[in-house]
Parts: structure tokens; sequence; C-alpha cells
């Protein structure tokens, strides 16, 4: 991994987070957002796979240093994330990012997986002043309940047909409140399960799957940021 551990500031503490820089050295902000095993080394090496494709690429770390391979204790440290709490260390993560010299885009994009995309989904709605773009991989916490009146930007999904968390109905059912609120998204079904993109799960990933999301995903933030 070729990024670095950050600090910076959020709602009057301090957060931090893993940031990659593009090789040209400046390019559009993108918030990766965890899954709910906290920020482990699949989420800094997607941080430097963005990097690579020329984003300044933050992921920030709202388990504050905690993280697992247990699915047991990964859905307790999910329940017990204070999402308005999360949600300041994202706009901090956002500020700082909209901050630097090399970020060249107005607003950034936020995207995430399961836990990490429902969370950037709600961030795209807190904070659309500074979130111009969501990405959500088969987002979902029982805790957060996003304004969808409030986004500010596009919004690319991704499910998986097979996904027993997250059944094609209610993702469906999603895709359908984004549009009621007037919002633009779009959304693609995948001949997969939960987790699909995570190849760092041999027993969830799906390659094709995976790189068609891929290839979508950075066309997205490319046009949308």
């Amino acid at each position: 991994m070729a990024g670095t551990m950050v600090e910076f500031r959020a709602n009057g503490r301090m957060g931090s987070g893993y940031l990659a820089t593009p090789p040209s050295g400046k390019g559009k902000g993108l918030l990766v957002i965890q899954e709910w095993w906290g920020l482990v080394d699949h989420i800094k090496q997607l941080a430097d796979r963005f990097a690579a494709e020329g984003f300044v690429a933050l992921a920030p770390d709202l388990y504050h240093g905690k993280t697992t391979g247990s699915p047991d204790d990964a859905g307790k440290m999910l329940m017990a994330l204070n999402i308005a709490e999360a949600g300041k260390d994202i706009h901090g993560a956002a500020t700082f990012l909209l901050a630097r010299d090399d970020v060249t885009s107005e607003r950034v994009g936020a995207m995430g997986f399961c836990m990490g995309g429902q969370l950037a989904l709600y961030a795209g709605c807190e904070y659309p002043e500074q979130i111009g773009a969501v990405v959500d991989f088969y987002g979902i916490h029982p805790k957060v309940h996003p304004d969808l009146s409030r986004l500010g930007g596009p919004v690319l999904a991704h499910f998986g047909e097979q996904d027993p968390s997250v059944p094609v109905a209610q993702a469906r059912e999603l895709v359908k409140q984004i549009q009621a609120a007037g919002k633009t998204v779009e959304a693609h079904f995948y001949h997969a399960g939960h987790a699909f993109f995570n190849d760092a799960r041999p027993e969830a990933y799906d390659k094709a799957s995976a790189t068609s999301a891929w290839e979508r995903t950075l066309e997205f933030l490319r046009t949308s940021l």
C-alpha cells in the first residue's frame, strides 16, 4: 500500500483515515467508506486502486482503530456505531479533502460497501454542499435512514440478485424512493451475492460482477464530479 494515515478535524475533535494520492499529483476527491469490518487492509487497498485511477482517495476510520475478522464482532460494532458521530467523521473527511491543493473537484464523491454504502448515501444527503456523487454497493444499516430529498448529486447503486442481506425487492424499493425524491439514480443488479466486490473474501467475491461494477463506478465518478 502506498498511502498514509492522516488526521483531520471532525466537529471539534480529531478523526483519522487512510489517504492515497494519484501519481499525477492531483485528482478529484473521493471518500471510501468501510464495511462493518472496520478500516481493514481491503479498504486501504481500494483507496490505493482509486488513487491509481487518478483520485485523491480518503478512507475515514469510523471505528477509531478497531477492526475485526469475526462476523459476530462486526455485527456488534455496526450496531454500536453512533451514526451522528460517524456522520461528523465523514463530514470532517470531506472538509479535509476539499481543503487540499491536490483535490481538483468542487465537491467529493462518497462511496462505500455494505454498511459503508448506506453511510455514503446518508452522507450525500446530510452534506450535499460537499458531496456531489454517491456510489452505494449493497448498502445496509438498520439505523441509517437517509433524507433522500436532500441529495445533492446522482447515485450509482450496485446490488447482488442473490444477496439475502439486501433482497432485490428492497433494493428496487430504495431506487424508487430516490427517484420519487426527484433525484438521479442508476442501479445495476448482478448475478452474485452480498459482498461480491470484496476480493479479500473468496467465498463472496464474484470476479465478473466486480469487474463490471468497478468499470461502471470509475466512469460514473469521472463524469459526475
